[in-house]
């Protein structure tokens, strides 16, 4: 399967565990949008603002979408991520690589290493084999395993570079979050206080058209939400399937590779929308009392 069908794939996956419900709209005006970005579906929905008036903002946040992907795109040869991948080191990152790694570490710490952006070479290598119908080799799965080490990741304004031959980062855990909290932040920019932004995760900016909060469902059997200045994302390790037979979902344990998850489906709110998205990944592979752990620090999760 290319990259950009797996990338495809995957925030598709996301992107349909949590909906907006699109109910009758109130007497105001309500600009929407819909397009791509990151490979997938997306749409933003923008109360008190009329057709018009909507358009050059529109396409600013088009402009913006097309800036984000050529920093976190997999699937673009010549974005930062795929250029740091294919290099071992990036002269000059841009800011919003290094603000996305320094959430990635502290992340990392916070879910004692089960979030680890630099397990790609472990989705390679169950991506390959899946492809050629051959199981991954216990030899092989303990070689890419020394290479999965986001500790091994160094970087600063000058630079970002790998400490081990090997390595890969993907970002899909948290990138696609990120992005909806940049176009939620230039609407912000535009004085625009009533707005939600769908790109994979949902980020919430005011109350919605009926003054209670921007309603959201999440599927599976999840409970409906009402959002306002929060942010909600879903995890679901078998939303993509790496072997046409078996059940081996795109979350990989960094030590361990793929195992059978904690849960089928995890979601998170939390004030970012690119918190969310990072801890639900780690969620589906961590115990009932983890979460617990997650929801006194003021986290609602939901998992199945």
């Amino acid at each position: 399967m290319s990259g950009l069908t797996r990338r495809r794939a995957l925030f598709i996956a996301a992107a349909a565990t949590a909906m907006p419900l699109f109910g009758r709209a109130g007497p105001a005006a309500e600009a929407r949008w819909q397009g791509t970005a990151l490979g997938a579906h997306a749409e933003m929905r923008i109360r008190d603002l009329d057709a018009a008036e909507a358009a050059p903002i529109f396409a600013a946040v088009e402009a913006e979408l097309a800036r984000l992907e050529r920093i976190f795109s997999l699937y673009k040869s010549d974005s930062a991520i795929s250029t740091l991948n294919a290099t071992g080191r990036l002269q000059d990152p841009p800011p919003e690589l290094l603000e996305v790694l320094g959430l990635a570490g502290a992340v990392h710490a916070e879910t004692g290493g089960l979030f680890d952006p630099s397990v790609q070479p472990l989705f390679a290598l169950y991506a390959e084999a899946g492809a050629a119908g051959r199981p991954v080799m216990e030899n092989d799965l303990q070689a890419i395993a020394r290479v999965v080490d986001f500790q091994s990741v160094t970087f600063d304004a000058s630079a970002v570079e790998f400490k081990r031959a090997g390595m890969g980062l993907t970002l899909n855990g948290v990138a696609q979050g990120y992005v909806t909290d940049r176009i939620a932040a230039l609407l912000r920019r535009e004085g625009l206080s009533n707005v939600l932004v769908d790109i994979g995760e949902i980020a919430a900016t005011g109350t919605g058209a009926e003054g209670q909060g921007w309603p959201v469902r999440i599927a599976n059997g999840g409970p409906r939400l009402r959002l306002s200045d929060r942010a909600v994302a879903t995890s679901m390790p078998l939303g993509t399937r790496l072997y046409a037979l078996e059940n081996i979902g795109h979350i990989f344990h960094p030590s361990r590779g793929w195992i059978v998850p904690q849960h089928r489906q995890v979601s998170v709110v939390a004030e970012t929308a690119a918190l969310a998205d990072a801890l639900s990944t780690a969620a589906v592979l961590m115990p009932d009392e983890a979460l617990d752990v997650l929801r006194r620090r003021g986290f609602e999760i939901f998992g199945v």
